[in-house]
């Protein structure tokens, strides 16, 4: 079991960290948007949801602020595993 473990460790990583993004991604989403509708989750839209991850598109809205700061700090760790994984799986 600990050999599974090793071998598949940043598989393992990439799901526990990767579960709860589709949650976190459909309510920054939905406040960008400013709807409620679950098909926000599969339209194709990314413009207004990169302008509201990399800008400032509601400086009035506290909770778009401070759950646009939490999105990009969840994202920055995974763009960190993701370094470290091409760091450490270099042959």
């Amino acid at each position: 079991m600990l050999d599974f473990i090793k071998d598949n460790m940043w598989l393992i990583l990439f799901i526990a960290w990767g579960l709860p993004l589709t949650h976190y991604r459909s309510k920054f989403r939905k406040i960008v948007y400013q709807t409620d509708s679950w098909l926000i989750n599969i339209k194709p839209l990314f413009l207004k949801e990169l302008k509201g991850l990399f800008g400032n598109i509601f400086p009035e809205n506290l909770e778009y602020r401070k759950f646009r700061n939490f999105y990009r700090f969840y994202l920055g760790i995974y763009l960190v595993l993701f370094l470290l994984y091409l760091y450490f799986t270099k042959e």
